[in-house]
């Protein structure tokens, strides 16, 4: 019986042992693969931050070269708006000034002659001097374009585009001035022959007594 018990005994803290020792197996086992699994989380998260830095880096390249691009079309831009001395002192300039100003005098001039000439009823002159009058408003216009033309800020142009402009300007004026004169030379004519009428009339009517 003595026997049996110390068996029984032994075979109780075997029994003991062996569990206990089996429990810690397997907690290490279960420690190790946490351990894995730790490794795994960290190698994921590496690569994670990794590649948002490669992201990162990218868009504030792409960022950079964008903001570089848009720096320079400004400033392209902004030296459109900006008159260079050149264009500023360009002759045609001071020419479709001279012009505007001869355009002003001669039409006043010749309007003057017309009415003095007492030879036109009032709705001729008033037709005369409608034409003179779009004539001088577009010459202001003219103007106007080239202030804006020769004046920083106000407009995107090259200093190309500009001098074609200031050409074309002069052009139009010169072509003012040329059908004035044309205007008022036929218009001229038509006063000296109905003048040549009017005296051939009253030396008529000086010898006949009418």
């Amino acid at each position: 019986m003595k026997r049996l018990l110390q068996l029984l005994l032994v075979g109780c803290l075997t029994v003991g042992f062996c569990g206990t020792a089996n429990a810690q197996v397997q907690e290490a086992e279960q420690l190790a693969l946490d351990i894995q699994k730790l490794a795994q989380m960290k190698s994921i998260l590496t690569e994670m931050y990794d590649g948002y830095k490669i992201l990162t880096s990218g868009y504030n390249t792409v960022k950079s070269l964008a903001q570089g691009n848009f720096n320079l079309h400004q400033d392209f831009l902004n030296g459109l708006l900006s008159v260079s001395p050149t264009i500023k002192k360009y002759g045609r300039v001071a020419d479709i000034i001279t012009a505007q100003t001869t355009l002003v005098s001669e039409y006043k001039t010749a309007f003057n002659n017309f009415k003095n000439a007492q030879v036109f009823s009032s709705n001729e002159l008033s037709y005369i001097n409608t034409i003179f009058g779009n004539l001088f408003d577009q010459s202001v216009d003219n103007l106007d374009e080239l202030v804006n033309i020769i004046t920083d800020s106000k407009l995107r142009m090259s200093d190309a585009e500009r001098l074609t402009a200031i050409d074309h300007i002069y052009d139009e004026m010169t072509d003012k001035i040329s059908f004035l004169r044309s205007f008022s030379n036929r218009t001229g004519m038509l006063a000296g022959q109905r003048q040549k009428a009017l005296q051939e009339n009253n030396t008529l009517q000086s010898l006949y007594g009418h």
